[in-house]
């Protein structure tokens, strides 16, 4: 019940602090005969590290990570598989000043009244840090995934503060530091430029999309396919959100138009997201994430020490002006671990049934 296991047939467990030695993560249950090495993983860990722009935290870390275990002459062996990332560029010292202070909206307050003690550099295991093993967790999900079911997972930005961000094709994702769908990012750049001389930061919203799945993946009632996604969502730290398919926009729908109508060429719309009943539909699965501002900022704020008593709160050292900037590999990662685990569930219970495709 210690919450850092994720996953039931494709099991991460996740360990570290943000400025501890490493951070890192053991899988359990990837399936023998997948080639892999560290040049599989290191792509998406690259999209993900700190330092990458002048809008993001410039903690320095290469983030490299190191397969100890699980692989043999270059292909897994079915065995547990761990993977290492070694801290490299902690500054400790930046966090002297609030060693007995809580900072508003960080997870300061409740580590200390749940254990008795905590780790304030950087968070210690509260830290979004600790999503990079969860990523080079998901770049083996990926492959695997791609290879055995041809699934692709990918994501982008749809808006940064009160700056909605359209869509125009995904080839534009990797040419900005923000994953955004378009060409022009300037706006975006002047948006964050000013944010980061105010001291202040600001909430995101992103889109996962997951192309490729068969039908038949996810379980009914409280194992539903969406219900494993909004799980593994929630589980990202900052995340506030999360909506599949038409999410919130259903309320003012009517059944006539929200429910996917059908026919021999296939499904007429996908408000549903991908999933009918907790089952994947064939369709593309589409999750919408909103991730809160960050909370470690230079604006002064009241607060309470340890001792109950009344301070004002202002956190120094290198922050992101918006956590969501990088959130991007880590929500797919983690949309690629929930599908992993589905489609070996799916193996497990139903496959060798055999049903003739609608269309």
């Amino acid at each position: 019940m210690s919450g850092n296991t994720f996953g039931q047939l494709f099991a991460v467990t996740n360990f570290g602090e943000s400025h501890g030695p490493a951070v890192g993560c053991v899988i359990d249950g990837c399936p023998p005969g997948l080639a892999l090495s560290e040049d599989d993983i290191q792509p998406d860990l690259d999209k993900r590290r700190p330092g990458t722009s002048v809008y993001v935290t410039q903690r320095q870390e290469a983030d490299q990570v190191e397969i100890l275990s699980g692989v043999y002459q270059g292909h897994t062996t079915g065995t547990p598989i761990a993977l290492l990332i070694r801290n490299t560029d902690q500054r400790s010292k930046d966090y002297a000043e609030i060693a007995q202070r809580f900072r508003p909206g960080h997870a300061d307050f409740t580590y200390h009244h749940k254990y008795g003690v905590r780790d304030p550099r950087g968070g210690g295991r509260s830290s979004a840090r600790l999503t990079a093993p969860m990523v080079a967790a998901g770049a083996v999900a990926k492959k695997w995934l791609a290879q055995r079911h041809g699934v692709q997972v990918r994501g982008c930005m749809t808006q940064v503060g009160e700056m909605p961000v359209g869509f125009e094709d995904w080839s534009h994702v990797a040419n900005n530091p923000f994953f955004a769908p378009i060409a022009d990012v300037s706006a975006l750049e002047a948006y964050l430029a000013g944010l980061r001389k105010q001291g202040d930061s600001c909430g995101a919203a992103l889109r996962v999309v997951a192309h490729g799945l068969p039908v038949g993946w996810g379980q009914p009632l409280f194992d539903k396919l969406d219900a494993r996604i909004a799980y593994a969502m929630m589980g990202v730290n900052a995340v506030k959100g999360v909506e599949i398919g038409a999410g919130f926009a259903c309320v003012p729908q009517r059944g006539s138009v929200h429910g996917d109508a059908m026919s021999p060429d296939g499904f007429a719309s996908n408000h549903a997201g991908g999933v009918l009943g907790g089952i994947s539909s064939g369709q593309d699965i589409e999750v919408r994430v909103a991730v809160k501002p960050t909370s470690s900022i230079l604006v002064p704020r009241p607060s309470l020490d340890t001792a109950g008593q009344a301070v004002e709160v202002t956190t120094k050292g290198r922050h992101d002006p918006c956590v969501g900037l990088r959130a991007t590999p880590i929500l797919e990662a983690m949309l690629a671990l929930v599908l992993a685990d589905a489609a070996l569930a799916h193996r497990a219970q139903c496959g060798d049934v055999e049903v003739p495709a609608p269309f």
